[in-house]
């Protein structure tokens, strides 16, 4: 998608305003745009919107609604509504709305259509940037959190193992990355896990690993959930958990819009990027209930839901990542239903034993706009992975904890990374928001690129 921003002389001004701000505004105006403004009953309610004419009929300027400062929850990407309601044409702030640096990525990501199977009315509009505010970042930002959504959005029978690692490809072939992936029975030996989970489909399983950057630099390992398709296995979803399952590597693609942010952005590091990908399909072969089998790490894992598969996959991508001792270990993955019951799909918990990074994550997302919330890696609990025929089992009985759970199980693989995050993201939005359309989201990748350029610019 071709940059939303320009450089223009003629933009027309949008003004935002507020319930308590209005009737200033609203007095500074010409007094025939005042009269309009007042026939058309306009209240700067947040989301507001009006065009004020000039006297030959064009627009003279914009009005925006939003939240008055002492409004609590206040949504910071409400800009982003605009693309979807100005007609065609260049525009600029007039005034600061409350984050002019997070207005102006909302009015990006405002931009963004799913078009790949029918035609979509992208809308076509332009942004004058603010001052101080760079557009080259936001650009980097907004462009990557596309791709995100592009890859999410795109239906697993043309987003399967092969098509994942094809888009993997051309990301390292862009920045100039290493490129690798072990496919189908390859795996069998060195990440058994993963072959198990991706077996029985026909579309073969496979280990992507990219590696870019300069030797020298901090190791920083990113490791996503690549199910391109989850039926559950032989604990099959009902069809209603089954529906959005395309979204069952969002992990994977959420990865991939950070490494292109850090890339891009030519940050300090030596990335390792590793996506295991694979599709959980039922067959004569699917993997079983209380089967058992020994992890790359050497830890046998009895087998006690097949629908509890995508921790299986990270923890073999896990394990590889640990052995080279990273400074900073991070996994993305759609992973848990119990994460969305706790704090629903816009929340994502993560996890982190490093106080430091866990107070900088969280000031991040802040920050960003990009929202996650600590959860405990709770050690009472580890017990409940205990297995009387293996090592551990990757779904104890009983309903409690599903989330801390399955950190724990993860962290059963990771030793000697010098830190590590996890984060157990939705990677969808189910009903479109200012800047956020219904289906594919980019969650937790922007948070974690400006904890990374905090750090290693």
């Amino acid at each position: 998608m071709p940059s939303v921003f320009e450089t223009s002389s003629t933009a027309t001004p949008i003004t935002f305003v507020t319930k308590s701000s209005w009737d200033a505004v609203r007095e500074t105006l010409p007094p025939a745009q005042r009269q309009f403004a007042i026939a058309s009953a306009f209240a700067a309610k947040p989301g507001g919107y009006l065009a004020l004419p000039t006297p030959d009929g064009a627009i003279a300027q914009v009005l925006f609604g939003l939240e008055d400062d002492g409004i609590r929850m206040r949504d910071l990407f409400r800009p982003g509504a605009l693309p979807g309601l100005l007609p065609a044409g260049t525009y600029r702030f007039a005034n600061a709305p409350h984050d002019a640096r997070l207005a102006t990525l909302a009015f990006a990501l405002g931009c963004y259509r799913f078009a790949r199977y029918r035609k979509a009315d992208s809308p076509d509009v332009r942004l004058v940037p603010p001052d101080g505010v760079d557009a080259v970042e936001i650009s980097r930002i907004a462009d990557a959190a596309m791709l995100a959504r592009d890859l999410i959005n795109t239906p697993s029978n043309d987003m399967g193992p092969a098509e994942l690692a094809a888009a993997a490809q051309a990301l390292a072939t862009e920045f100039g990355a290493s490129f690798a992936c072990t496919i189908g029975e390859d795996l069998k030996t060195s990440f058994p896990l993963i072959h198990a989970v991706g077996m029985a489909s026909d579309r073969a399983p496979r280990l992507i690993d990219i590696v870019w950057g300069n030797p020298a630099h901090p190791k920083v390992t990113l490791v996503g959930k690549g199910v391109c398709f989850d039926t559950g296995g032989l604990d099959l979803k009902p069809s209603s958990g089954m529906l959005i399952m395309k979204k069952d590597m969002g992990g994977a693609a959420n990865v991939l819009a950070l490494a292109r942010m850090v890339m891009d952005a030519k940050l300090k590091v030596r990335l390792r990027v590793l996506i295991p990908a694979v599709e959980n399909a039922v067959s004569s072969n699917a993997f079983r209930p209380l089967d058992i089998f020994t992890s790359r790490k050497g830890i046998t894992v009895e087998i006690g839901n097949t629908d509890a598969e995508g921790r299986l996959v990270l923890a073999d991508a896990l394990a590889l990542a640990d052995e080279e001792k990273p400074d900073l270990l991070i996994d993305l993955g759609t992973l848990t239903g119990a994460a969305r019951v706790a704090l629903g799909p816009d929340l994502p918990p993560f996890y982190t034993n490093d106080e430091t990074l866990a107070g900088d994550i969280a000031r991040c997302a802040v920050k960003e706009n990009d929202p996650l919330w600590r959860m405990p890696l709770w050690p009472a609990y580890d017990a409940w992975l205990d297995s009387k025929t293996a090592t551990i089992t990757n779904a104890p009985s009983g309903g409690f904890a599903g989330s801390i759970i399955c950190a724990l199980f993860l962290q059963r693989f990771v030793e000697q990374a010098k830190s590590w995050l996890h984060v157990d993201i939705y990677g969808w939005t189910p009903s479109a928001r200012p800047a956020r359309p219904e289906g594919g989201e980019c969650q937790a990748a922007r948070a974690i690129y400006t904890l990374l350029s905090e750090r290693y610019a």
